[in-house]
């Protein structure tokens, strides 16, 4: 791994987001490329937006670590669907996981914990993975978009995470949920079979259903909660 790359300050920053302003997402991958090699890495959870990055990814840089953060609660789709990536692109995802397996997790917490404390286990089975796999890395990638929530259209294409203590690089913050599928189609990219079974926004089966008509993507996330964001990409006031 090379030698860290200093995060860009505010005036840098904003230097930066005006240079991309106009950037298509492969041409974004390939700047945080080559400011940052390999102290960048990339996260997915295979959702539609991750797979167009994977297969970006494949043009501009496969060698690339990417990741998944295997929460022991994915669908069977979504881990299939990691396989199929591998065979298109060559690109093998690595599974993070949590030091403590499903069973025994749920056995010390009295049962599944997502039933009366979703946000603690979003916070062990992601968050906490999440600060290990991004240790010696300087900058990571995302597929987050802005329509998706207020806290990721209040991001940048290039900004800084606090949370996390590094860069974070968001290639389709600017895309539609249009422009998404109308790019999976014209270049056939590999997806999650669930979405055509009515399903917006995937994540752990458990906190997620299918979404009925009308209803916005990510309401079929923690149905019947306030909640619409595990805490990877919520933001607060520094990370803009």
């Amino acid at each position: 791994m090379t030698a860290t790359v200093a995060a860009p300050d505010r005036e840098e920053l904003a230097e930066i987001n005006a240079r991309l302003a106009d950037a298509t997402p492969r041409e974004i991958i390939r700047w945080a490329v080559e400011r940052y090699g390999s102290r960048l890495t990339m996260a997915t959870a295979f959702g539609a937006e991750g797979c167009i990055l994977l297969h970006l990814l494949a043009e501009v840089e496969p060698r690339m670590r990417v990741f998944n953060l295997d929460t022991g609660y994915q669908f069977r789709e979504t881990l299939e669907l990691r396989d199929r990536i591998v065979e298109r692109y060559g690109i093998e995802v690595e599974l993070v996981r949590a030091e403590t397996a499903v069973p025994e997790y749920e056995k010390q917490h009295g049962g599944p914990l997502y039933v009366v404390k979703s946000d603690q286990c979003c916070y062990d089975r992601k968050i906490v993975p999440l600060r290990r796999a991004l240790v010696g890395y300087d900058a990571w990638i995302t597929s987050i978009r802005a329509e998706q929530s207020k806290d990721r259209a209040a991001a940048s294409v290039v900004g800084l995470d606090s949370k996390f203590g590094l860069v974070k690089v968001n290639p389709l913050l600017k895309w539609s949920r249009r422009d998404v599928w109308a790019f999976i189609e014209t270049h056939r990219v590999p997806y999650n079979p669930l979405f055509d079974q009515g399903y917006a926004s995937i994540g752990c089966w458990p906190c997620t259903r299918a979404v009925q008509a009308g209803e916005d993507e990510r309401a079929g996330r923690w149905a019947g909660q306030a909640k619409t964001e595990c805490g990877l990409h919520s933001l607060d006031s520094s990370q803009l």
